[in-house]
């Protein structure tokens, strides 16, 4: 594996945990992921700076395209997680903020809320948690969160990353106030 040209990496596009398919991103995604957008926007809208705009199902599947590119180029690993038992979809993820160098990855996550309280996000960390460090050679895995989001810290700790510390006035939120980040990792032993 040549570790300058990250273009070059060869690693899975998809994989599967449990009851997951997890995958990156493809043109005629969008749809599905437009209706999970839309079916969950009152617990998005606190969190999420996408969800503060009103969205066309084109735009959705504009940004799953550029998503595409961006996994090809290695530049972003934008993950789509799916059930695997009926091809629903139910969440987007995803390795970000990527330094190829270290490597350290930091995952974000957001579930279509009908399928919210299930289990599925902490799955899907661990199941991304598990590619990251086994076929991305990661050395540190993180992820960030609003210090206010109960949930997103929930799913960390469920997924048995560390708080590593809270870091004050760090962050833009959603309506542009500075907010506390938590910061959990996981780093390779």
């Amino acid at each position: 594996m040549n570790n300058t040209k990250p273009i070059l990496k060869d690693f899975p596009s998809e994989f599967t945990t449990d009851r997951l398919l997890i995958r990156m991103p493809l043109p005629g995604d969008g749809p599905a992921v437009h209706d999970s957008i839309i079916q969950s926007l009152p617990e998005l809208k606190p969190w999420m700076i996408f969800a503060q705009h009103d969205q066309t199902v084109e735009d959705v599947e504009a940004n799953i395209r550029e998503s595409h590119a961006e996994f090809l180029q290695r530049k972003d690993l934008r993950l789509l997680v799916f059930l695997k038992e009926t091809g629903e979809f139910v969440a987007s993820s995803g390795l970000h903020r990527i330094d190829w160098a270290i490597p350290k990855f930091e995952i974000g996550y957001w579930v279509d809320s009908r399928y919210a309280g299930k289990g599925y996000i902490t799955e899907a960390v661990n199941g991304i948690t598990k590619f990251a460090f086994e076929q991305l050679h990661a050395n540190r895995v993180e992820i960030r969160c609003d210090s206010m989001n109960v949930k997103s810290r929930a799913v960390a700790e469920r997924a048995g990353y560390t708080l590593e510390g809270i870091l004050k006035k760090s962050e833009l939120g959603v309506n542009g106030e500075l907010l506390d980040a938590c910061v959990f990792a996981k780093i390779s032993i």
